[in-house]
């Protein structure tokens, strides 16, 4: 490069970054023919890839971050098999990197040193349902939405919803969690038992096989440890979850305000006062421009909060009359009543999309992903 002038530097810098990137995404598979072989007797032929169409599909998720290739993509269909390839991989110094359903926003299933993909969505079977104990196992294809549309006959539902139909031992690895973590609590609270894949291919159950009481005072509290863990501890191979009732009556507010400080001191307030409220959720008023836009709504761009209500009927209304009175002495203008199916599910698509929502906003931009935590009383700063 000595020699060129400005405008000459500058053109070479700016091809040799694209090109880089294009090389890098596009890089050849690089593991020895024995370990494919041995991979392929493992899971079958049928389901080990080396191209890259697949590879680059599994390259990434829903993050910003750029695309980093796996040099192989196995399918495998039971625990066993599982095993079998954490065992091949790790006594060859090959990493191995799970996948679901790609919906992560963190860039968890990137492979930033190639290796294995183990893409786990083949083992979709729920396994053991009790609706007695409030309880079902499932494996990892299973995703939130096949679950709760198979118990839908049952008068029970799994109501941790992180906004996309991920697979749930998914979930579990990073322990999501979503609106309704306010009445449900997050993952953690909701998983009873893990089967994990370690490493060496050694199987466990982190509460003991078959096990699913929701005491956990006795001995280490392995399942958490492992909820959360994000893949780097062992492979989630089955999860044991709680179930809850259906609710009886089910209501959505949208309440607008003059500030920022306003919601925030009726959401305080609303929690001092003992509401069970299944969702709060706050939206300044240009992520409320931006999900209006978005979605095709019609609220007011304002300082808003997003309210849902489970209970009877009865209970709804005493709870639905203290929230608005709340709002009103806090300076809220509305108090917008959703109570039809499709326009509360409308509401709350347009909650989880306000990612997209926020992209929309700026074509071409990508979105920097994190979650940024502060008491409820600082958020107005």
């Amino acid at each position: 490069r000595e020699g060129l002038d400005d405008v000459a530097r500058m053109s070479f810098s700016l091809l040799f970054r694209k090109t880089s990137r294009f090389l890098y995404c596009r890089r050849m598979a690089s593991l020895p023919d024995s370990i494919v072989r041995q991979l392929k007797d493992i899971v079958g032929p049928a389901n080990v890839s080396l191209s890259e169409s697949a590879r680059e599909h599994h390259g990434k998720d829903e993050s910003y971050h750029k695309c980093r290739l796996a040099d192989a993509v196995t399918w495998p269909q039971s625990t066993e098999q599982v095993s079998e390839i954490a065992q091949l991989c790790t006594g060859n110094d090959i990493p191995v990197v799970p996948f679901g359903t790609g919906t992560g926003l963190e860039g968890g299933v990137n492979a930033m040193k190639g290796g294995v993909c183990v893409n786990l969505t083949k083992m979709d079977r729920i396994l053991d349902l009790h609706v007695e104990d409030f309880d079902v196992s499932v494996e990892p294809g299973v995703t939130l939405d096949a679950l709760n549309s198979h118990l839908r006959d049952t008068g029970l539902w799994f109501p941790v919803d992180p906004g996309a139909d991920a697979s749930l031992c998914g979930m579990a690895a990073t322990s999501a969690s979503g609106t309704n973590a306010v009445r449900y609590g997050t993952m953690r609270e909701n998983v009873m038992n893990l089967e994990v894949v370690l490493p060496n291919g050694t199987i466990i159950d982190t509460a003991g096989k078959g096990r699913r009481a929701k005491k956990t005072a006795a001995g280490y509290n392995l399942t958490n440890l492992f909820v959360g863990s994000e893949g780097t501890l062992g492979l989630i191979t089955k999860t044991t979850l709680r179930l809850y009732g259906v609710p009886e009556q089910t209501v959505a507010a949208v309440c607008p305000f003059p500030s920022v400080k306003a919601a925030v001191d009726t959401t305080i307030e609303v929690v001092q006062s003992g509401i069970q409220v299944a969702r709060i959720e706050f939206l300044d008023e240009h992520q409320m421009d931006a999900c209006n836009k978005y979605s095709q709504l019609n609220y007011d761009v304002a300082p808003t909060l997003f309210v849902e209500f489970h209970g009877s009927e009865e209970g709804i209304e005493s709870q639905a009359e203290i929230i608005g009175e709340i709002a009103r002495d806090n300076g809220a203008t509305d108090f917008m009543w959703e109570k039809e199916l499709e326009k509360r599910q409308k509401l709350w698509k347009a909650r989880h999309n306000a990612y997209y929502a926020s992209l929309a906003i700026k074509p071409g931009a990508k979105g920097y992903i994190t979650d940024v935590c502060v008491p409820i009383s600082k958020l107005p700063e």
